[in-house]
């Protein structure tokens, strides 16, 4: 059996600092101290959550997202008060340049998620 090992999430992007900046405030990470216009890191300050890489690439995104991060915003809540934070949190990085998808209502199987695009277009979820 092997370690533990940490892990990267690496985004391709037309502008990494962009888009960076956006991940540390929807996130609360950190960005550093000096980076350029072709790459820029962000990291949980707790050292908890992953650090996230974006760098530049020259194509645009054309289809949906293989991988997506899931922002655990409502975590052990459910009915109206998980729609309520799910809802806060969704207007709060509309503010930082988000765009709000679809809302998934829970069923039998899963609890209501929100979907998003950050400021480039990636999906993610609200959940």
């Amino acid at each position: 059996m092997g370690s533990v090992k940490t892990v990267q999430i690496t985004f391709d992007c037309a502008e990494p600092v962009r888009v960076g900046q956006f991940w540390c405030e929807a996130l609360g990470y950190v960005g550093p101290a000096e980076y350029d216009d072709s790459w820029y890191a962000a990291s949980d300050p707790n050292g908890v959550g992953p650090r996230l890489y974006f760098q530049h690439v020259p194509e645009g995104k054309i289809v949906k997202n293989r991988v997506h991060l899931d922002v655990r915003v409502g975590t052990g809540l459910v009915g109206e008060e998980r729609l309520a934070a799910l809802e806060a949190e969704c207007v709060r990085l509309e503010a930082l340049g988000a765009v709000r998808g679809t809302l998934l209502l829970a069923d039998e199987e899963n609890e209501s998620c929100q979907n998003m695009q950050d400021v480039e277009g990636n999906e993610f979820c609200l959940d």
